[in-house]
């Protein structure tokens, strides 16, 4: 499964639209990749930290946690 992370994470890192409608529609978005449960519940839990984030920096954010998840 941690290939499909990974090509969820590869597409974050060139794709602005995929990381917008990641953002909007993180449910939709998720149940395309076969992610575990503890994968998709990281990933939830950074769109929710990204609430916090000033607009304009969440899609870098974004790509920085998403980054560090893959890496663990």
């Amino acid at each position: 499964m941690a290939s499909r992370l990974r090509e969820l994470v590869g597409r974050a890192m060139i794709d602005p639209d995929f990381v917008i409608e990641l953002q909007q529609r993180p449910e939709t978005v998720l149940a395309r990749y076969e992610l575990s449960d503890d994968e998709r519940e990281a990933i939830l839990a950074a769109l929710v930290r990204l609430t916090r984030t000033p607009p304009r920096q969440r899609e870098q954010a974004l790509r920085s946690v998403l980054l560090r998840r893959l890496a663990t």
